[in-house]
């Protein structure tokens, strides 16, 4: 009897040292015809799609891609990776949608439904590099630069888009008496039913958050220290990301897909990352033993830009050959209809042959010398640069 009332006087103390549940989750914007509800879950999607993108931005710059086609490439990513990221939770997490065993007495009209939560990260990586595929082909870069470069700021997009999960009340782990734990409203869909009212739940969210967070930085610090090539840094981005995802998708209590391999049953999820990791570490080691690219640049084969100014000097770079350096009067002896510079010296022949009848080769060339000129020195050969 008495632990009971000890542990009935220690509630208060948790529950007032928890994380409290949130007491918002949107807004409305009136409208002529009603309102428009604006999701936090949402909102918590766009802001992790947003600073993901400024940091991609900025290291794809430096890797000397050209202005501005970031953009061109995730218009294509973004849809597509939203689009995968719904069909497999609606796989992976089929009742709500089907029924229980396919029964058919679930809602299919909330498939579209993304702002009540739901996207699976798996599904958004597969088809958002789908994608970004598309964007970079068109854009002339190479797509494993490009993933290269999105690595680090997609786990940072991750890290806040999981603060949806806080706002929605869902995703959360099972009980627990730890001072960060969770409260959940008892009147919430998501609330496990047959659990006291002031139960307090692992907030996965948090951890995900928190562990995606290390990682942006740890990825930052390896790519420093190795300068990752061939999509190398993404394989060690999905690498740390199922390493903990293993562990915090375990904790999960809400419904899921279990599936049974070699006689374990667990959930979906776990066994994708298992899998993705198993993967992503053979990827790694097979790109790491190509060495580097050679030539090392983001640009496709035939789709660089043909010329580059040079600093300072007035000279021309061919950035297909680097070493080759053309300055500006032997670009300019190359130009249609200049000539200048362009032989050696006159042919006799031609010279013959271009003379007036009657004259002789060679007597413009004494009479100049008679009258005191000096002969011209012959021009060098256009293009040496030398």
């Amino acid at each position: 009897m008495q632990p009971l009332l000890d542990a009935a006087a220690l509630a208060p103390t948790l529950v007032s040292a928890s994380i409290p549940s949130p007491d918002w989750s949107g807004f409305d914007i009136p409208l002529p015809w009603g309102s428009l509800r604006i999701h936090a879950y949402a909102l918590c999607i766009l802001a992790g799609i947003v600073v993901g993108l400024w940091l991609t931005s900025v290291r794809w710059a430096k890797r000397g891609a050209p202005e501005g086609s970031v953009w061109d490439i995730v218009i294509w990513a973004i849809p597509f990776g939203i689009i995968g990221g719904r069909l497999y939770h609606v796989v992976s997490s089929p009742d709500a949608y089907f029924g229980p065993g396919f029964d058919g007495t679930g809602d299919l009209s909330l498939i579209p439904q993304i702002q009540r939560g739901g996207l699976g990260i798996w599904g958004a990586v597969v088809l958002g590099a789908v994608g970004a595929w598309i964007g970079c082909r068109r854009s002339g870069v190479k797509l494993s630069a490009f993933v290269d470069a999105a690595a680090p700021g997609l786990l940072l997009a991750q890290a806040i888009g999981r603060w949806g999960n806080y706002f929605n009340q869902e995703l959360f782990g099972g009980p627990t008496t730890l001072p960060w734990g969770l409260q959940i409203d008892a009147n919430n869909p998501n609330f496990p039913a047959g659990m006291p009212a002031d139960t307090l739940f692992h907030p996965t969210f948090l951890y995900e958050s928190l562990w995606n967070l290390a990682g942006v930085l740890i990825l930052l610090a390896m790519d420093r220290r190795f300068n990752f090539r061939r999509s190398r840094l993404f394989w060690l981005y999905a690498m740390y990301y199922t390493l903990g995802r293993v562990w915090i998708e375990a904790m999960r209590i809400d419904d899921a897909e279990q599936i049974n391999i070699l006689g374990i049953t667990t959930r979906l999820n776990v066994w994708t990352s298992i899998f993705v990791f198993l993967a992503a570490l053979a990827a790694f080691i097979l790109l790491g033993l190509k060495g580097r690219p050679d030539p090392d640049t983001v640009y496709l084969a035939g789709r660089e830009p043909e010329k580059v100014s040079g600093p300072d000097d007035g000279t021309v770079t061919d950035v297909r050959d680097p070493d080759h350096v053309v300055s500006d009067s032997d670009s300019r002896g190359n130009l249609p209809g200049n000539h200048s510079g362009s032989r050696h010296a006159s042919d006799p022949t031609e010279e013959a042959a271009a003379a007036p009848s009657g004259s002789k080769p060679g007597a413009d060339a004494t009479a100049a010398g008679h009258s005191g000129s000096t002969a011209t020195e012959p021009a060098p050969e256009a293009g040496t640069g030398k």
